[in-house]
């Protein structure tokens, strides 16, 4: 009889990190000109790390690109006219083969403007952005290349994220992001954190700018959560909420910060 043939090595659970290089941000005013990804897996030890070399597609937006968006990620019309088309080369890799968990993407919002659930089969998602602010508060910004000179994550290098503003680069320094979030809390926690708008740790702009949302008076706090932007809102009521629940008002004394 012949031998049984082995069986085939089980494949890890991972998530595709993905980077848009595109011709603006309304689609489909505008459309995709580069995708790129690099994936994350976890391990037989139980810790998530950087999965396979990743890569880029260049993809042919169906119009001009504008030179406000060239000045910014130095793609030509040139390098796209023979590219394939977003509808023909998006599915393939918004959706690999072993099926991923997840995507995920550094201000995600963005790119599911473009990946779009019939594209992905209505994958979940996180972001990097959204994440960040809940785990690394103290950054002094959270753009993808600060966090990644303020953190200086384990294993990467240096040139292979580079140049800036282009897909493999950026979902490569993701993906560090990404994985070193993943060390720390649950999948199903940076999903669920994904899902909200952004916890913003310090006031953003006026007389308060730099402040922690703890040390606004009640009047301030009230007119921020009337604030145009989405995440202002989000975070005045989840201050609002947390000073409801007993939670202290005014900057945290030396023995707050020791209890």
């Amino acid at each position: 009889m012949a031998p049984p043939y082995p069986k085939p090595k089980p494949q890890p659970q991972m998530i595709r990190v993905v980077d848009l290089e595109t011709t603006g941000s309304a689609p489909p005013a505008h459309g995709v000109c580069e995708i790129g990804w690099q994936d994350v897996a976890l391990g037989e030890d139980g810790r998530w790390e950087i999965y396979g070399e990743g890569g880029s597609l260049l993809v042919n937006p169906g119009r001009l690109i504008p030179p406000i968006t060239q000045a910014i990620h130095h793609i030509l019309d040139e390098h796209v006219a023979n590219a394939p088309y977003w509808h023909d080369c998006a599915r393939q890799v918004l959706d690999p083969w072993p099926r991923r968990l997840a995507l995920a993407a550094h201000r995600a919002d963005f790119e599911q403007k473009f990946c779009t659930p019939a594209l992905t089969r209505d994958a979940e998602w996180i972001c990097t952005w959204k994440c960040a602010l809940r785990l690394w508060p103290d950054s002094p910004s959270f753009s993808n290349q600060v966090l990644r000179y303020w953190r200086k994550p384990h294993g990467m290098e240096h040139d292979r994220g580079l140049p800036a503003h282009r897909a493999f680069p950026d979902a490569y320094v993701t993906a560090f992001h990404l994985r070193d979030m993943l060390n720390e809390a649950s999948f199903a926690q940076l999903v669920e954190w994904s899902r909200d708008p952004g916890l913003i740790p310090r006031v953003r702009y006026g007389p308060d700018r730099g402040k922690e949302w703890s040390e606004l008076d009640h009047e301030t706090l009230m007119a921020f959560m009337t604030d145009r932007d989405p995440d202002i809102r989000f975070t005045a009521n989840h201050e609002m909420d947390r000073r409801s629940g007993g939670g202290r008002v005014g900057k945290a004394s030396a023995q707050d910060l020791l209890l």
